[in-house]
């Protein structure tokens, strides 16, 4: 993965505010939430390609007593 740049915003504080908001539910930081909008916004207009999916596959497994967990 490339290293990450350091870029300096300016940002509306009533909007800021908001993105921390959002950021708080999503248990993000506000770093992250705006990168996350960003990356999100640039997939949905196409002018990036999504790289790589994760697919994280859950399955039941009976343990040796005869109960379910989680593999």
């Amino acid at each position: 993965m490339a290293a990450k740049k350091s870029f300096p915003l300016r940002i509306n504080p009533e909007v800021l505010a908001a993105v921390q908001r959002w950021s708080d539910d999503e248990l993000r930081s506000v770093n992250a939430q705006i990168e996350y909008v960003l990356r999100k916004a640039l997939l949905d207009s196409g002018r990036v390609k999504l790289t790589q999916k994760v697919v994280t596959i859950v399955e039941d497994v009976e343990a040796e007593d005869g109960s379910k967990g989680i593999e």
